[in-house]
């Protein structure tokens, strides 16, 4: 397994910043953020360190080049929207930058494409699940005949009063996961495992890595502390950030032993980048990179 992280905790550095970065911590990749440029809507998105858009073959090559000088390998490209959204513009806007990215990574030499699969909040799993397969075909088949994996993050996007009821990403459990890979069939088609959605679901994050391990593209290091004082005050049906907050990995609920055990049972050798949304390590470019350096250094007591 390589060791990375999610460039979006970056936003003020440049792609060059951002690899010199991780090659000076010890980083081996980069989960490399690929928004738009638009204005973003929710925290860590909206980020470009690599602009689809104005990709040509010297800025491809320049990419290819910079990270071979440092030895920094791009794990995926990555952009989170909502591609099932019940905004029929801001639906096919989001999906025609999919299109690019799934076109653009070969020739940047990366091979997967890490995203959400997006929801309609106010629908049923049922509903949605109709849209997924109308959406979502076609861009399975484009990552098919570009030779490109698509993993989608088990997020639920159900964080605050923005997201409810139903949150902005459907492939959030293993019941969903089995229904989505049923109506779309591919083995482009896969997840990017991050275990800390489990913890405040109350889902065993263990479990479904066996289940599930010829589906895992790429996977994610990030925390989740419950606070249950909070939690038996409010209960579940409240916000969910009314009793848990995402932090660095080693200072939640995650047992990072038993997962990356679990992960070398089932043989995965892949990508593995860590996902800074701790608010602690927030305001100031010298808690940034504190973030990384002790993640880094937390979680390279697992992976070698």
């Amino acid at each position: 397994m390589k060791l990375g992280f999610i460039t979006s905790i970056l936003e003020n550095l440049s792609l060059e910043q951002v690899v010199e970065t991780a090659a000076s911590i010890g980083y081996e990749c980069i989960e490399a953020a690929c928004w738009p440029h638009e204005k973003a809507s929710r925290r860590y998105a909206g980020v470009t360190h690599i602009d689809i858009e104005s990709l040509d073959g010297n800025r491809i090559q320049s990419i290819r080049d910079l990270c071979s000088r440092h030895g920094v390998e791009i794990s995926a490209l990555a952009y989170y929207p909502n591609t099932l959204t019940d905004d029929l513009e801001k639906r096919e806007q989001a999906v025609t930058h999919l299109q690019k990215m799934i076109q653009a990574a070969p020739r940047l030499g990366v091979g997967t494409v890490t995203t959400f699969i997006g929801r309609i909040q106010t629908k049923t799993v049922e509903e949605n699940l109709a849209v997924f397969q109308e959406v979502w075909t076609p861009l399975i088949r484009m990552a098919e005949e570009c030779g490109v994996k698509i993993a989608i993050e088990n997020c639920p996007m159900l964080f605050g009063p923005d997201q409810w009821p139903g949150g902005q990403n459907l492939m959030t459990t293993p019941a969903i996961w089995r229904r989505a890979f049923e109506l779309i069939p591919s083995s482009c088609f896969g997840l990017n495992y991050d275990p800390s959605h489990f913890i405040w679901q109350g889902i065993d994050y263990i479990r479904p890595l066996y289940e599930f391990r010829d589906k895992i593209f790429h996977v994610h290091y990030k925390d989740i502390k419950v606070y249950h004082d909070k939690l038996a005050d409010v209960g579940t049906m409240a916000y969910p950030l009314e009793y848990m907050s995402p932090k660095l990995p080693g200072l939640g609920d995650v047992d990072w032993g038993k997962y990356v055990s679990a992960l070398t049972d089932i043989g995965y050798d892949g990508y593995t980048c860590i996902e800074i949304e701790d608010k602690a390590f927030e305001g100031t470019d010298q808690k940034i990179l504190d973030s990384l350096r002790l993640s880094y250094r937390y979680m390279r007591q697992f992976v070698i």
